[in-house]
């Protein structure tokens, strides 16, 4: 079986979805990977590197006339579809609920396709799950940016000329990234407080040493390991509990995202209007229309005072990590889909049955 690695297209993303170690698996187990040309150089990895594995590193042209399965991180493109062959086996983050035209232009070039960020949340999905391997780059990347970005230090620190108390961050979204942003703030010196909807997390906060900003329980949970949106009688409790906390952060880092919808608008304009003068967010879920009123993906803007970054922070600015994070998951999802270098097609077992959107040119779900 041939596997084409394709080189990222998508403006500032300097991933790739195989590194060269994942390659070198890969080609072990007795496939052969094509990489596109260049693929791998934002992520300092050369096609030298590629070889130097057993890898064939070709044109783009070539890598979609000569494979069985084409991998990359973002969407396929209409300019990718143009190229895909009937048959062809795609493996990327397609987030299939809110692209339901690209499903469709998919399924009208008679490909198959598994989205990437559809991986059930269960233990043994967790080493194929790219969103939990770059949500943990993200909460670590996040706060290290906002660490640059006030005009405060993290830490208590005393000294001859007086004593500088630390700086207090605040968390919202305790998910993957979400306590990964609470141990690093930690590790760093400041007093750390996070809050979100779902009950069950409030263990793990603590555990990492966050004060845990709690509401009245009214039975918000998770849906299959991932966050649903609260109902607005519990959203209004939410945020006039997290308002003194929120007024005298320096730094808040917005995490939270719902699968295939728009994300909670958790902070106001007009709480922005009464936070510290100098505070920082950093909006982890601009891409999904924002946490923080006013945010704008790739932007920063200062409103009242307050500088609020929107960003996907971690794939773009640690791409090396992050590339080998995504390929492992990779790696280890081609191990559970395929035996003896074939895919099996157990199409009602879980994990395929999750990811498998488009199967032989007809849409499995949408």
């Amino acid at each position: 079986m041939k596997i084409g690695v394709l080189k990222e297209t998508q403006k500032g993303d300097n991933r790739v979805a195989i590194s060269p170690n994942i390659a070198k698996l890969l080609v072990a187990k007795g496939f052969e990977v094509l990489v596109e040309e260049d693929a791998g150089i934002a992520s300092s990895f050369k096609n030298s590197d590629y070889d130097l594995v057993g890898a064939v590193v070709k044109y783009r042209s070539d890598i979609f006339k000569e494979s069985n399965v084409l991998i990359k991180i973002n969407p396929f493109t209409e300019d990718d579809l143009k190229l895909v062959q009937k048959g062809q086996i795609l493996m990327s983050q397609l987030y299939y609920l809110s692209n339901p035209k690209l499903i469709e232009s998919i399924a009208a070039t008679g490909a198959t396709a598994f989205s990437m960020d559809a991986m059930p949340r269960i233990s043994r999905a967790q080493d194929m799950d790219v969103l939990s391997s770059q949500s943990n780059l993200a909460g670590y990347k996040a706060v290290i940016v906002g660490a640059n970005e006030i005009t405060r230090i993290f830490p208590l620190m005393m000294t001859a000329a007086g004593t500088i108390i630390p700086s207090k961050v605040l968390i919202y979204g305790i998910g993957v990234a979400g306590l990964q942003a609470i141990a690093t703030a930690k590790r760093l010196g400041a007093v750390v407080m996070a809050t979100d909807i779902r009950m069950e997390t409030k263990e793990q906060a603590e555990s990492l040493g966050a004060k845990f900003i709690s509401v009245d329980n009214t039975g918000e949970e998770s849906e299959g390991g991932y966050a649903k949106e609260a109902s607005e009688d519990y959203a209004r409790r939410q945020k006039e509990a997290v308002n003194k906390s929120l007024f005298e952060a320096d730094l808040v880092i917005t995490t939270a995202m719902v699968p295939g919808r728009k994300a909670p608008v958790l902070i106001t304009e007009e709480q922005v209007k009464q936070m510290k003068n100098g505070a920082v967010i950093i909006d982890l879920a601009a891409a999904q229309g924002g946490n923080c009123e006013g945010s704008e993906l790739d932007r920063t803007v200062i409103k009242h005072g307050v500088k609020i970054m929107g960003s996907t922070m971690a794939p773009v600015s640690v791409s090396t990590n992050a590339s080998e994070l995504y390929g492992k998951n990779m790696y280890n999802f081609l191990m559970h889909l395929t035996e003896n270098n074939q895919f099996k097609w157990e199409l009602e077992e879980e994990i395929t049955d999750g990811t498998l959107i488009v199967h032989e040119g007809k849409i499995r779900k949408n």
